[in-house]
């Protein structure tokens, strides 16, 4: 079974690492509460049950990290992650610094890296010779882990992800870019062949200022997204409304109960809803090249807003007077 790590929150990807570990080196697998690690997420000490063989296994000190991405597809070889330089910039280079510093205390004799990446075969002998060039740990103490190797693991020991207890409700505000990325690139392709510059936009169910104040939207937030992205519902709206268009209809509401769910479930967690159309964008454009391409960011953003304009994201209804708004 493949598992959606992508879905999951840093603290059950480090959590799920942990339990993988434990079979692999020993149950006494420690993992480390939230919080700055100082280049650690768990740790073993002792002489490895199975790693990296029984005849031969690991001895000392254990250092393992986790690193998880919410985004489709990522590999090991991106810039955000690894470049060959020991910089602030990449997620490795960040690393090395603290590797260094316990390696140094004598508090490291081999070190394991896990992440729901890709890993080729080629940039794990690279990456490997890399720490292993900057921190003075011998190439065969360190272990990359990509999700290949992790899908294989949980495969042969298929009690981790029962111990793991990977549970949705934990999941962090997570949501699929695929069909809005169609609707972004359909939008893109077609508005300026077959929609006119419209100015005056849709009416919105409730009054924007309404809205914002159910919402906690703050006042220079709403203003800059109502400058920047009005122009635009007009179209948004008559693109959709087109008969030609009723596979992305269905697509964009797919998405907006999708997005509308989530936000539900997750609101909670986000102190303004200025920090959950952030999140939402951030995530998507993570997750989806389409959406991150020049100019289909600025669409994404419109959609989105057309989305948060038009009443299908967000709350709509005044739950102290328990009534729906009206214009």
């Amino acid at each position: 079974m493949k598992y959606a790590y992508e879905d999951l929150s840093d603290g059950q990807f480090e959590n799920l690492i942990v339990f993988v570990c434990q079979p692999l080196l020993g149950i006494s697998v420690q993992g480390f509460a939230s919080g700055p690690d100082g280049g650690r997420d768990a740790k073993f000490v002792g002489v490895a049950e199975l790693h990296p063989s029984k005849a031969s296994p690991w001895q000392g000190t254990t250092i393992i990290q986790a690193k998880h991405t919410n985004g489709y597809n990522r590999i090991f070889s991106e810039s955000d992650f690894y470049n060959g330089q020991v910089n602030e910039t990449t997620v490795i280079g960040k690393e090395i610094p603290r590797i260094i510093k316990l390696r140094e205390a004598g508090q490291l004799n081999h070190y394991m890296l896990f992440s729901n990446r890709r890993l080729a075969a080629n940039a794990e002998s690279e990456i490997r010779a890399f720490i292993s060039k900057e921190c003075g740990i011998p190439e065969v103490s360190i272990y990359l882990c990509g999700v290949e190797q992790l899908e294989i693991l949980l495969k042969s020991l298929p009690e981790i992800a029962r111990k793991a207890a990977l549970d949705p409700v934990d999941s962090p505000l997570i949501v699929s870019p695929d069909d809005l990325a169609e609707v972004v690139e359909a939008f893109a392709r077609h508005r300026t062949d077959i929609l006119p510059v419209l100015d005056d936009p849709p009416v919105p169910r409730i009054s924007y200022d309404d809205k914002n104040r159910l919402n906690n939207m703050s006042v220079d937030y709403a203003r800059l997204l109502r400058k920047r992205y009005m122009k635009e519902t007009r179209q948004i709206q008559t693109f959709l409304a087109a008969p030609e268009n009723l596979d992305l209809l269905r697509q964009y509401e797919s998405v907006v109960d999708e997005f509308q769910f989530k936000i539900i479930s997750k609101r909670k967690d986000y102190q303004t809803f200025d920090a959950v159309m952030e999140y939402l964008l951030d995530l998507l454009f993570a997750r989806d090249a389409v959406l991150r391409q020049h100019g289909n960011k600025r669409l994404t953003r419109a959609l989105l807003f057309y989305m948060y304009w038009h009443c299908d994201i967000g709350e709509v209804e005044d739950a102290s007077a328990n009534q729906t708004l009206t214009p």
